[in-house]
């Protein structure tokens, strides 16, 4: 495995996007043990993106421009639809206390649906991936799905690692009203950004 695979998939998972946003709302919403569920709904909202590559459904996306339509504005729906839950829910960013936490399946559905509509991951599968793996040979499709194994171990571990910080602070700054308030328009305007620039690019 090649370290320029490994440096340039660090810094796609690192870079900001919808799975680290929804990571965070769930870290400042129900704590550090939502925060880690959340990662693993988002990292296994990537197996669907890598059956598609492997079976030949990305190539499909790539060519057909309906197709990639459906996908991408199903996930600029979501995203607006998660904006507006944020700005919704008054409770949604509260410091909780004798209450039951939002249930663990919840938390995974809604992180799996967060990168299965999110068609720039199948992209990265079809464009980046396959650079890393020998073409024609017996050995590309277990290479593929190991490096495809550490481009979600990473996604994991890059996701709690933003929650844990964000679950470290909530009571700091959940204790004030305002910042709250800030917080829950900040959320939901990057929700509404991540959808709009998905929608044009």
């Amino acid at each position: 495995m090649s370290m320029s695979f490994l440096l340039t998939t660090l810094a796609v998972v690192a870079t900001p996007g919808t799975g680290v946003l929804y990571t965070l709302t769930a870290a400042l919403s129900h704590g550090r043990r939502a925060s880690v569920v959340a990662a693993l709904g988002c990292t296994l909202g990537i197996v669907p993106h890598l059956v598609a590559s492997v079976t030949g459904l990305a190539a499909l996306l790539r060519t057909s421009p309906v197709a990639y339509d459906v996908v991408k504005y199903l996930g600029v729906g979501y995203l607006l639809y998660m904006a507006w839950a944020t700005l919704r829910d008054k409770e949604a960013l509260a410091v909780e206390t004798g209450t039951e936490p939002r249930p663990t399946v919840q938390v995974i559905a809604s992180g799996v649906l967060v990168n299965v509509l999110n068609p720039k991951l199948t992209m990265f599968f079809v464009a980046f991936l396959p650079q890393f793996v020998p073409a024609g040979e017996s050995g590309s499709l277990p290479a593929m799905l190991r490096l495809s194994a550490v481009f979600m171990a990473l996604t994991f571990v890059v996701f709690a690692a933003y929650g844990m910080c964000a679950a470290a602070v909530r009571d700091h700054v959940l204790s004030r009203p305002r910042v709250m308030t800030g917080l829950r328009r900040v959320f939901a305007v990057g929700f509404v950004g991540l959808g709009v620039r998905l929608a044009v690019a």
